[in-house]
């Protein structure tokens, strides 16, 4: 059985108890004030504010992830997956100040591994998160989706300046990271999961994304065998790869190299697209389903980018929270039609 998980806040709220009635034991964590909780509700950032390498005030130390992990703990839930990291921008484009950046990296994976959470999902888009043009698209019944056009994107400008950045930057400063970081994260017996770039676009506003097909992938992988060199599957980014996901899943999955799913969908192309509820988008998830189930993969997985529902506000644009019960509900339905 697929390890069924929700992210939620740090912050203590309302859908902490529904998602634990809803079946969810286990959750994906993002640290209070690190990169992704800073800018997951953003579509640029610079990450959160600065810690000294070794602060045991930082996000990743193990003394705050302990914490964290005690306050779930008292509301019935373990902790299997964080996914936030230390700001890491000067790894990514290769700056001075890199190798500290990659240090507090190495304190999260060694705090992880000493504290029991084993899955470590991370993202190589620099200086930005998951891009969106528009976040209260109409959708069934009226619920509000999140989209993505280039046009639209390319009204808005570029983030930096032409030229500032090149992809050859990008895969130098990955290869780099990820000697430093793997033997560590293997003693620790935490898997890093690569997350792809939203969209997977080879550049979103000047910016160079190198996250953005199936082959980038393959090329992460043979970069290092190691068990922690993983990838965090979400579907709704790979669904604009590939027409054929669930032999994505097949593929990676049968090697062992999913650690973490994000069950989600999408309508259009990486220049033109829409987010769906589960039972609406462009893929046959039963189909994505049973690869999961044929591959044994019992990893963590959750939605993602869920459509705001009547009567919630759309302050937090695709973790609404009527849209991921229906997800939790669909996905567990979904899988228990399966294996059954």
């Amino acid at each position: 059985m697929l390890q069924l998980t929700e992210m939620l806040s740090a912050r203590p709220e309302p859908l902490w108890k529904l998602a634990k009635q809803c079946g969810v034991d286990d959750i994906v964590a993002t640290m209070d004030g690190a990169e992704q909780d800073q800018r997951m509700f953003a579509s640029i950032g610079e990450g959160g504010p600065s810690f000294r390498v070794d602060s045991p005030d930082a996000p990743w130390s193990e003394r705050a992830i302990a914490h964290q992990q005690e306050v779930y703990a008292d509301y019935g839930f373990g902790l299997s997956v964080i996914e936030d990291t230390p700001p890491l921008d000067l790894v990514r484009l290769g700056l001075p100040g890199r190798d500290e950046q990659i240090e507090s990296f190495i304190i999260q994976v060694r705090a992880m591994g000493a504290l029991g959470v084993s899955t470590l999902c991370y993202n190589w888009m620099a200086k930005t998160s998951w891009a969106r043009t528009a976040v209260d698209i109409p959708t069934r019944g009226g619920a509000l989706v999140t989209g993505f056009s280039r046009k639209d994107a390319e009204r808005l400008g570029d983030v930096i300046e032409p030229g500032g950045v090149t992809a050859d930057q990008l895969w130098s400063g990955f290869g780099y990271f990820l000697d430093a970081v793997l033997p560590e994260a293997e003693k620790a017996g935490v898997r890093l999961a690569l997350h792809p770039d939203d969209p997977p676009a080879p550049v979103v506003r000047g910016m160079p994304r190198i996250m953005s097909s199936v082959d980038s992938y393959r090329r992460v992988l043979a970069h290092s065998a190691s068990p922690s060199n993983a990838i965090t599957l979400c579907q709704g980014n790979f669904a604009m790869m590939t027409d054929d996901l669930p032999g994505v899943i097949r593929e990676f999955g049968s090697a062992d190299r999913v650690a973490f799913v994000h069950f989600r969908d999408v309508v259009g192309t990486a220049d033109d697209f829409v987010e769906t509820f589960h039972d609406a988008g462009q893929t046959d998830l039963a189909a994505c389903m049973q690869a999961y189930y044929d591959v044994g993969f019992s990893g963590p997985i959750r939605p993602d980018h869920v459509p705001t529902m009547a009567g919630e506000s759309n302050e937090r644009p695709g973790y609404a929270t009527l849209g991921r019960l229906f997800a939790l509900g669909y996905i567990r339905g979904l899988e228990d039609s399966i294996s059954r």
